[in-house]
């Protein structure tokens, strides 16, 4: 049976891991409102499976789109959605798909969060959504790093595979590894200039939330606020923010 205090840290561990990013989005959706005259704003996930980030967002009133390959995940959409009392539109497709599957420049925001480490064509997959993107539209990207990586390979004993992913150009520790690649803040910014958007400076994602035992944020009274707050410190901070587990940066169309 499940403790209160497992259930607890079960609450709060994920809020923990989001924070750094929810507060970019935040200022992001009023620049972007305050830009526009329009409170409701048109977003799109793209590759948001079970509607982490669409199903909050459609709770502030905005118009969330998901699109996703997995009609597994679109199901679970659809039941977290309803449960919110919210209502996200699910199409099922691939980030590269997006100008087939919506139209040019309807998207005011659009979330391309783990996605780029998995299609086949980050650079497709980047011109696609700055074809779905009114002008002045934000895309924000999130991306593994490859130095958060090494460091969290290391601490488990596996040397050679820490290694690996420093001097790996796609920054895979193996063979075995699942993610087929991950990115530098400088190779983010590159993509997105090619894209032709102007990128924001990258910020640093889960610099310590993967590091903190989990017993810590279940025993302390306090703990998961106090983590939040040193993440967003270590967020912008020119050295700890890459070797952050995630690189979080935005495009402006």
């Amino acid at each position: 049976m499940r403790t209160e205090g497992a259930t607890r840290q079960a609450a709060t561990t994920p809020a923990v891991r989001t924070a750094v990013v929810w507060d970019a989005l935040r200022a992001a959706l009023a620049e972007r409102a305050g830009a526009t005259g329009r409170e409701r704003l048109d977003i799109v996930d793209a590759g948001g499976g079970t509607g982490g980030f669409a199903v909050p967002l459609a709770g502030l009133g905005h118009a969330v789109t998901v699109v996703d390959p997995s009609p597994d995940s679109l199901a679970a959409l659809e039941r977290r959605a309803a449960e919110a009392g919210v209502t996200v539109t699910g199409i099922q497709g691939d980030a590269a798909d997006l100008r087939e599957l919506l139209p040019a420049g309807s998207a005011d925001l659009v979330l391309c969060h783990s996605v780029l480490e998995y299609v086949e064509d980050p650079a497709g997959a980047l011109a696609a959504v700055a074809g779905l993107l009114r002008p002045g539209g934000v895309i924000s990207v999130l991306a593994a790093n490859p130095v958060a990586t090494a460091i969290h390979r290391s601490l488990t004993g596996h040397f050679d595979e820490a290694r690996q992913a420093l001097s790996d150009p796609s920054g895979r520790w193996g063979d075995h590894d699942p993610t087929p690649r991950r990115f530098s803040g400088e190779a983010l910014a590159g993509l997105l200039s090619a894209a032709g958007f102007a990128p924001g400076e990258a910020r640093g994602v889960r610099v310590f939330a993967d590091l903190v035992p989990g017993r810590l944020l279940d025993g302390e009274p306090g703990a998961a606020r106090a983590l939040v707050a040193l993440e967003q410190a270590a967020a912008a901070h020119p050295v700890l923010r890459d070797i952050a587990t995630q690189l979080h940066l935005f495009g402006h169309r």
